[in-house]
């Protein structure tokens, strides 16, 4: 299930109890490719951010605000998902779309910077680890009387982790 999610299709899910709510889920789709599901209750939409990772979540303001109790349990279900609140009331389907999308670059922009910071952080850890096992190696060196054999060994690490370094300082 982990790796279907990973590699599975972004989705948007639409929570609203509009009449329209069908024909703003075929807009979002139409708009930036997402599939679109529809629930109409803030129940409903709890229950589908359990079952599914979805990419936004597009609220409905007034289920929010008359629902205060299943909202807070919706909330805690978002995940990952970047939540949009909408006014459907007062919002066109223009706008709606250009909130959606706008919330979905929004989301890249953030994946990106915390990737980039995993990987950061991910190397300096390594780099550490292989500054470490280098002095380790030179003391294991400059101990009197180091069976060849075991030099040897010793070498060959220190050729690896010197190779490793060398490879994370190119990426």
């Amino acid at each position: 299930m982990w790796r279907q999610t990973c590699i599975g299709k972004s989705m948007i899910l639409l929570i609203t109890s509009s009449s329209s709510g069908a024909q703003c889920a075929d807009s979002l789709y139409a708009a930036t490719g997402q599939q679109t599901q529809w629930a109409q209750t803030l129940h409903e939409g709890s229950t589908r951010l359990r079952e599914q990772t979805y990419s936004a979540a597009v609220i409905d303001q007034f289920l929010l605000e008359t629902e205060p109790e299943e909202s807070d349990q919706m909330i805690e279900h978002l995940g990952t998902a970047f939540p949009v609140y909408v006014n459907f009331g007062v919002t066109g389907m223009e706008r709606l779309v250009r909130d959606v999308r706008s919330a979905l670059h929004r989301r890249k922009r953030e994946e990106a910077v915390a990737r980039r910071a995993v990987v950061e952080q991910m190397h300096s850890e390594m780099r550490e680890t292989l500054t470490a096992m280098l002095l380790s190696c030179e003391l294991a060196m400059s101990v009197p009387d180091v069976p060849f054999p075991a030099a040897e060994k010793i070498r060959a690490i220190d050729n690896l982790a010197r190779e490793l370094r060398l490879r994370l300082e190119v990426n």
